[in-house]
C-alpha cells in the first residue's frame, strides 16, 4: 500500500467522523447524512483498492486506461451532486415565493382590516 493510500483513508475516515458529527448536532438530516456516508464509504473502497477498481471500471466502460475510467467516474458523481444542489435551490426558491405571496395577501388583508377600523 502507498503513502498516498494511507493518507486517503485518513481523510476519508476524519470525513466520515466530521459528517457523523453534523449528524450528531441535527445539522444534516438522515437522507443527506446516508448520502454522503455513502459517497465517503465508496470514496474509503476506492482508496484501499484503487487498482482494482479502476481496472474493473476500465473494463466495463472500454477505456484505455484504468485512471480515466476513475476521472470519469468521479466527474458523473459531481455532475449529480451539482444537479442535487441545483434542484434544493430550485426547490428553496419555490418556496420562497410562495411565502412572500401568502404574506404579501396577508399583509394587504390586515391594511383592509386597519382602514376599515380608521373610519368613522
Amino acid at each position: 500500500m502507498y503513502a498516498v493510500q494511507y493518507m486517503a483513508i485518513t481523510v476519508v475516515l476524519a470525513l466520515m467522523l466530521y459528517v457523523l458529527g453534523k449528524y450528531g448536532r441535527k445539522e444534516l438530516e438522515w437522507g443527506d447524512f446516508l448520502f454522503w456516508e455513502a459517497i465517503l464509504v465508496g470514496l474509503l473502497i476506492v482508496s484501499v483498492f484503487p487498482v482494482e477498481i479502476a481496472m474493473t471500471i476500465r473494463r466495463l466502460l472500454g477505456l484505455g486506461r484504468g485512471l480515466d475510467s476513475l476521472f470519469v467516474v468521479a466527474i458523473g458523481l459531481a455532475y449529480l451532486m451539482i444537479f442535487k444542489v441545483y434542484l434544493a435551490v430550485d426547490r428553496t426558491e419555490r418556496e420562497i415565493t410562495e411565502l412572500t405571496r401568502k404574506m404579501a395577501i396577508e399583509l394587504e388583508e390586515i391594511r383592509e382590516l386597519l382602514r376599515e377600523k380608521e373610519k368613522p
